[in-house]
């Protein structure tokens, strides 16, 4: 008798097309891949748990598996609080406000954030910077290309809810899988995770050899 096919929805990163995901490819016969993609908020108001709930209306399976990227590892798990999933995986993103390093802290204490958005929507160089870290300053033509989304409107209300973000608790069964060479979390804020060595901010694209490797195991090992 055939297995039942496992459904996974990927989330990419901040401003970053589904296009990271190209090379995780999955045994067919156990799996399907699905991407999820950004949509526009309603407006710079919207809650991340509106916004997660808009969202949630394109996974179109039931007892699937969700794996955010960074920014995309924070939705994940909010989308999480509307439907219910078979497994949660994050990558190169954080659990709690605990794990965000200092100067996302105070940018949300003293509203910085709000004075970003329009000089990363006019200058793709330093949105990629900001969305990839600066370890990428070499290759920086190659990352362009996963840059899908850099509408002024997106990228103020994605930061503040990135900066901003209050969860204090995390679910116990979540899998967080993080690189111990992430510029943008630090893995010395990090609890709990899967260390991928030398892995960076963007090693879903970088490192994606030992995510085909190893996310099935972790998928089924529940």
């Amino acid at each position: 008798m055939p297995q039942k096919i496992i459904h996974i929805y990927l989330m990419p990163g901040m401003a970053a097309s589904p296009i990271i995901f190209e090379h995780i490819k999955l045994p067919e016969d156990r799996f399907e891949i699905h991407w999820l993609e950004w949509i526009m908020p309603l407006n710079n108001n919207e809650s991340l748990h509106d916004y997660a709930l808009r969202l949630s209306k394109h996974i179109k399976h039931d007892d699937v598996v969700l794996l955010g990227v960074s920014f995309g590892g924070v939705l994940v798990q909010e989308i999480s609080k509307h439907i219910k999933v078979k497994k949660l995986i994050i990558v190169s993103s954080v659990k709690t406000v605990k794990e965000l390093p200092v100067q996302m802290l105070l940018a949300c204490k003293t509203k910085a954030y709000k004075l970003i958005p329009t000089q990363l929507a006019s200058n793709i160089d330093i949105l990629a910077k900001y969305a990839f870290g600066n370890g990428i300053t070499k290759r920086l033509d190659l990352y362009k290309k996963y840059l899908s989304v850099n509408a002024p409107e997106y990228l103020s209300w994605a930061i503040k809810h990135m900066v901003c973000w209050k969860q204090e608790f995390f679910q116990e069964d979540i899998v967080h899988i993080h690189g111990d060479k992430d510029a943008v979390f630090p893995i010395k804020n990090i609890q709990s995770c899967i260390t991928v060595k030398n892995g960076s901010h963007i090693m879903i694209i970088n490192k994606y050899k030992w995510f085909n490797e190893h996310l099935p195991r972790i998928i089924l090992n529940a």
